[in-house]
């Protein structure tokens, strides 16, 4: 299927690995010149060359090292990604930290980072992206949220604020819709991908990931990073012209809501 992306502009946040990778690789393989952004320079220099690899041409792509939780570095790869070229018609906001336990042993620092460092940049990014959106004619913007921002499961300040980034995603999408920019949210279930949490567990515990996986993943395995990229990517094209305020799960059938 021809995605009809050819030509357009994404920023895709927190994209140095997994996710954020995986959907900057989907969104330039359709034909879109791509905006990096991430705050390790070298891991960010690793994924320049790879998604550069795969574009249409090397100058189809730029990276910028930015601190996504200052207001200072969602500005900066916002207007590097205009003025490289011209414009922006994708949003994928991505980065993301959430840290804590239980309610008692989780400190005010720890909630504050987790919206600094995961909602916050989703909306300042928001902010700054419409308007180009605008010029444009309408766009899209894609929040990687979780399937525990949907349900109850994920760490507590985790489940908060995905699903934050889910209500913001819906609010968005209503207010947008007379700019004709559309606004979803993905939610990812368990992705295996390198130096990804999954990945960590993996190595640290194989036998409790092997029984995690047997007794919550119906498909017996953990998920791919193309596989949440590529529901991206179509969320970013017009062949999703009228799915917009959705929340789209990309789980193998691990969540257990009904909706």
């Amino acid at each position: 299927m021809d995605m009809d992306l050819s030509g357009k502009i994404a920023l895709v946040t927190g994209s140095s690995r997994g996710l954020g990778l995986a959907s900057a690789r989907a969104l330039v393989a359709e034909g879109c010149q791509i905006g990096l952004c991430a705050r390790g320079v070298d891991q960010l220099e690793v994924a320049l060359e790879e998604v550069q690899s795969i574009a249409s041409g090397r100058d189809a792509v730029t990276a910028i090292p930015a601190d996504l939780s200052t207001t200072e570095g969602v500005e900066a790869a916002v207007k590097q990604t205009v003025n490289q070229f011209g414009g922006l018609d994708i949003l994928v906001n991505n980065v993301g930290v959430a840290r804590g336990a239980d309610l008692l042993e989780t400190s005010d620092a720890e909630w504050q980072a987790g919206f600094d460092h995961t909602l916050f940049p989703a909306i300042r990014a928001s902010r700054l992206a419409v308007p180009h959106m605008r010029q444009r004619g309408g766009g899209a913007i894609i929040m990687i949220a979780s399937i525990w921002g949907r349900e109850s499961g994920g760490r507590m300040v985790y489940n908060a604020v995905k699903a934050a980034e889910i209500s913001l995603a819906k609010a968005l999408a209503q207010q947008l819709a007379v700019d004709n920019i559309r606004v979803n949210s993905v939610a990812p279930g368990s992705i295996l991908f390198p130096g990804g949490s999954w990945d960590r567990r993996r190595l640290a515990d194989p036998e409790g990931l092997a029984e995690f996986i047997r007794r919550d993943l119906p498909f017996g395995r953990l998920g791919r990073p193309e596989e949440v990229g590529e529901v991206v990517a179509f969320l970013a094209s017009s062949r999703a012209s009228w799915i917009s305020g959705a929340s789209i799960t990309v789980d193998g059938c691990q969540s257990r809501s009904l909706i």
